[in-house]
């Protein structure tokens, strides 16, 4: 019964923050805000990849990031040999309210304070 209460919380988080991604998306489009190539890292942070995504980063680290697509992504990824030579495909991932919630301190940060961010850049 609990496990359900969380799955049903969760979900809505998702469903809230969809819809702030789809605003953010239409909103840098109106301001032309143009989206960047989307790279990813490997884990350990010694590799970047080469992706076929644009989008705008979500933290200045370029860890997490929101596609012209309107899906979320997280730019992490394993270290590969084949990844350096033909770069790497992102997997959508559901959004949280809350970036790097459970982290450590001063890690965290609300999807809106994010997308706001990326607005001025």
């Amino acid at each position: 019964m609990h496990a359900e209460a969380l799955e049903r919380r969760r979900l809505a988080e998702s469903t809230r923050a969809r819809a702030l991604l789809a605003e953010f998306v239409e909103t840098a489009r109106a301001r032309d805000v143009p989206p960047v190539p989307l790279r990813a890292h490997s884990y350990d942070g010694r590799h970047r990849y080469r992706t076929p995504h644009e989008g705008w980063y979500l933290r200045r680290d370029e860890k997490v990031a929101v596609g012209t697509d309107g899906e979320y992504y997280v730019l992490g990824v394993p270290t590969s040999l084949r990844a350096l030579l033909r770069g790497t495909t992102l997997v959508p991932q559901d959004p949280p309210l809350v970036i790097g919630a459970g982290g450590k301190d001063g890690e965290s940060l609300d999807l809106p304070d994010a997308l706001a961010r990326a607005l001025q850049r």
